[in-house]
């Protein structure tokens, strides 16, 4: 749920940003795309790191690092998959990946980490 109104929150803030300065590029041309592959890959990894943690909460530390680490793989080959197949300025997209990748990613660790602090009460 809260991953949800996370979501939301991000994305009306981008269409914020983009309807406030419309004079200069503030979202890459398939910034929507970009969003939904992170958001889903994210979703993805949180489900997985919280089975992990759910299951064996000795070896969760395991799944968070494996969700982790499956997300960045998926994501640089987003990335170059991306890169190949699209001519546009470089820079609006490097900003918009990896502020969304760092905001995803600052959700999903602190979430799980929130789960570990209460199974060791």
């Amino acid at each position: 749920m809260f991953y949800l109104i996370y979501s939301g929150f991000l994305a009306i803030v981008a269409y914020l940003l983009s309807a406030l300065f419309p004079d200069v590029t503030i979202l890459a041309g398939k910034f929507w795309f970009v969003f939904a592959f992170l958001a889903g890959i994210t979703f993805i990894a949180y489900v997985v790191a919280d089975l992990g943690i759910k299951r064996n909460p000795e070896t969760g530390i395991m799944a968070i690092m494996g969700s982790i680490a499956l997300k960045m793989i998926f994501s640089m080959a987003f990335v170059l998959i991306y890169s190949l197949n699209t001519k546009e300025k470089g820079m609006v997209f490097v900003l918009n990946f990896f502020s969304l990748y760092l905001l995803f990613s600052f959700f999903e660790i602190y979430c799980l980490l929130r789960n570990l602090r209460h199974q060791n009460k």
